[in-house]
């Protein structure tokens, strides 16, 4: 009777044995395939790149040397009948490409200094061609004419409040308009004001003024010889944009500016060709 309560007394273990699936039914084989398959992958990837023509694989390139300005582009595409952002371009034009822009630029240092030296050999224009500033900007050539006074008898460009050229202005436009038909850069002429209310008209701010005066100078380039093709653009900015922020009355912020663009930045002023 001992025996059988001691046998009662004792716990009774239960031992569960995990069937083990090693070999071919464990889970290293997934990782393995998975590798395969990716090296099966890049090496579709390289063939199909290998047989593609010169600007897929440069526009290809250029998204691994700079991913963020390339997806910046619209209608980024680098298969057939997609818009790359990039100028794509076999590597042995890029040389070609960089020293024409050089090109371009040098030609536009040349026009500002031969229109500075025309301007220089007027004795009939006095002391107005010390107040039109040439200079090279981001955009192109940018050549300015301020005025100097609000006295009407002073050294002006225009007929005080008015869009009327002085006929100094004209001698002056007929010089410029001279050198800039020998470019094929196109233009941009903008109109400024100061912040005086007019009150010359009813109806007519410094927004017409500014627009007027710059379509006046227009008229008069292509009017001497300059071809109205390369006019792209009229500006008004009335007093948006003034010269002397801090003196916004000062006659100076009265300004026409023209503008010849850099060739690249030509883009923008051409419309999309509709395809019938």
């Amino acid at each position: 009777m001992e025996d059988e309560e001691k046998q009662k007394q004792q716990p009774v273990i239960i031992v569960k044995k995990k069937g083990g699936h090693g070999g071919h039914h464990g889970g290293a084989w997934k990782v393995a395939y998975a590798d395969f398959m990716t090296a099966l992958m890049a090496l579709f990837l390289v063939m199909w790149l290998v047989s593609q023509n010169d600007d897929v694989k440069q526009a290809v390139q250029g998204y691994f040397n700079n991913p963020i300005n390339f997806m910046k582009g619209t209608g980024a595409g680098i298969i057939k009948g997609g818009k790359s952002p990039l100028k794509t371009q076999p590597n042995n034009k890029r040389a070609e490409g960089a020293s024409s822009i050089e090109s371009a630029e040098d030609a536009l240092t040349q026009a500002s200094v031969k229109i500075r030296e025309a301007l220089d050999h007027m004795p009939e224009i006095g002391k107005l061609k010390d107040f039109i500033q040439i200079e090279l900007i981001p955009e192109g050539l940018r050549i300015e004419l301020a005025e100097v006074s609000t006295n009407p008898d002073s050294i002006n460009f225009f007929t005080r409040g008015s869009a009327e050229l002085r006929p100094t202005t004209r001698l002056i436009l007929n010089a410029i308009s001279q050198e800039l038909k020998l470019l094929p850069n196109k233009i941009v002429i903008e109109g400024h004001t100061d912040n005086m209310p007019y009150s010359g008209r009813t109806n007519y701010t410094n927004w017409e003024l500014s627009a007027d005066r710059a379509n006046s100078a227009r008229r008069h380039m292509v009017a001497s010889g300059l071809p109205e093709t390369q006019m792209v653009e009229i500006r008004g900015y009335a007093d948006r944009h003034l010269k002397l922020p801090k003196k916004p009355q000062d006659p100076r912020n009265r300004r026409i500016a023209i503008i010849v663009l850099h060739e690249e930045l030509e883009q923008r002023y051409r419309f999309a060709e509709i395809e019938e």
